[in-house]
């Protein structure tokens, strides 16, 4: 239980510098964690293997044989008979709220008239959602409400889980309850690449999904990125836990420490940062970290993180604060420092920001309401939160009067011509004919 952290922080001081941040910020590869080869391996092998194959790394990597990896309906309700009241009234408070946020982001039909042409967007659901709920390491409950309820909220009607097992060869007690809890018929005992190819190509008992959502390490993240395009991966690649922690004097340094350990306690491969303009509260937040590390019973993975990807970066003020952050585009953002609120604008790049010394994000992680899967690795460039839109596409409807079609007919003309392409043009010149003929609606 004990430790202490070997190595303290890396230390990083761009006070001062004229260079760009990017050159000197370092960036996380997940190749150096998880080979690509080595990945696109164990997909084949289930690609081409199925539930044997599953079987098979579960014993190599999960050092258990589970014979069947379908839980049973039964067994999901005994699990949440089986956990304490509060602990079933925790995830009833989590799940209302989670369930209310992602209700009222569910897009809108939008539609338009204009001259003629009638034009609705509809959000039409996925059919089949595979989301992926972590093991081993710890047991998360939250991340089964955190996946399951936007793709519930989004109109998804089949939705299976994937957890890996125990070494028992059981799934975790409490994660079966939280399935129970939200409706989860199916959940498939399989872990790391082997489930997500799982998800992807189909086994003998489990059928393939349409999008994929849920967290995992490098592996996993790795496994989402290799198959992406032949199943819709959700939010970005939400591998391994990152936090950016910016503060100064105004925000106790145990509270700073501890922020950035409940990120960094969820094991190697994350990044937990300090970013400060003050060279001593740097001092006292990393002493006070050395503290929180020797009393956590996770005291190992929270110290391989921040000997990895623990850093304490220090800047001129609160805009280059800023700035570091925009381009490590981190999952997390936690502003403890004094009018920290001013500032919000300009980060463009993070997963979530938690503004205020009332707001660590283990608020976010389990009940404030948004999903607490968000992009890591950078990926906050391009992509954002999970949300209800991940598991819905965008179907559009046109419908055009024949005093649309006068009006817009020329256009089409002159820009099939541009392009070269003669069938275009064809389309409207068969029409023009057919209105000479007397053809009307």
């Amino acid at each position: 239980m004990g430790g202490t952290i070997k190595s303290v922080f890396n230390r990083l001081d761009l006070r001062g510098t004229k260079k760009p941040l990017a050159e000197l910020l370092p960036q996380l590869a997940l190749d150096s964690i998880a080979p690509r080869e080595t990945v696109r391996e164990l997909l084949d092998e289930v690609r081409l293997g199925g539930d044997k194959s599953v079987r098979e790394l579960t014993i190599r990597f999960d050092g258990v044989d589970v014979p069947v990896a379908v839980v049973s309906g039964h067994r999901l309700e005994e699990a949440w008979d089986m956990i304490g009241e509060s602990l079933r009234e925790a995830l009833r408070v989590a799940h209302d709220r989670i369930l209310s946020f992602h209700v009222g982001e569910v897009r809108n039909e939008h539609a338009q008239d204009s001259g003629g042409v009638s034009i609705s967007s509809v959000a039409q659901p996925v059919d089949r959602v595979g989301v992926y709920v972590p093991g081993g390491l710890a047991t998360y409950p939250s991340t089964v409400l955190m996946t399951v309820l936007p793709a519930l909220a989004a109109g998804v009607q089949d939705v299976v889980l994937c957890t890996p097992p125990g070494r028992d060869g059981e799934a975790s007690q409490v994660v079966l309850a939280a399935a129970y809890l939200c409706g989860v018929a199916e959940v498939f005992l399989a872990g790391g690449v082997q489930a997500i190819a799982a998800m992807t190509y189909g086994t003998e008992s489990l059928k393939a999904v349409d999008v994929i959502a849920g967290p995992g390490n490098a592996w996993v993240a790795m496994a989402k990125q290799e198959v992406a395009g032949q199943v819709g991966i959700a939010s970005a690649f939400a591998g391994p836990s990152e936090i950016a922690v910016i503060a100064d004097n105004t925000c106790p340094p145990s509270s700073a420490a501890v922020d950035l350990a409940l990120q960094a306690e969820h094991g190697p491969g994350g990044r937990a940062w300090l970013i400060t303009w003050d060279a001593a509260y740097a001092d006292e937040v990393e002493s006070a970290t050395r503290k929180i590390v020797s009393l956590s019973p996770r005291s190992r993975e929270t110290r391989t993180t921040i000997e990895t990807g623990g850093f304490v970066c220090l800047v001129d003020d609160p805009l280059q604060a800023m700035s570091v952050v925009n381009v490590l585009a981190p999952e997390h953002v936690q502003l403890m420092f004094e009018n920290a609120r001013s500032f919000v604008g300009q980060i463009r790049h993070a997963g979530a920001v938690f503004i205020g010394n009332w707001a660590p994000a283990s608020i976010g992680d389990y009940v404030a309401g948004p999903s607490h899967v968000l992009p890591t690795s950078g990926t906050a460039r391009f992509s954002g939160a999970l949300g209800t839109a991940d598991f819905q596409k965008k179907m559009h409807i046109v419908e055009v009067s024949k005093e649309g079609f006068d009006e817009l007919r020329s256009v089409v003309a002159e820009l099939a011509v541009a392009e070269g392409l003669w069938a275009h043009g064809v389309s409207v010149s068969e029409r023009e004919r057919w209105a000479d003929g007397g053809v009307s609606k």
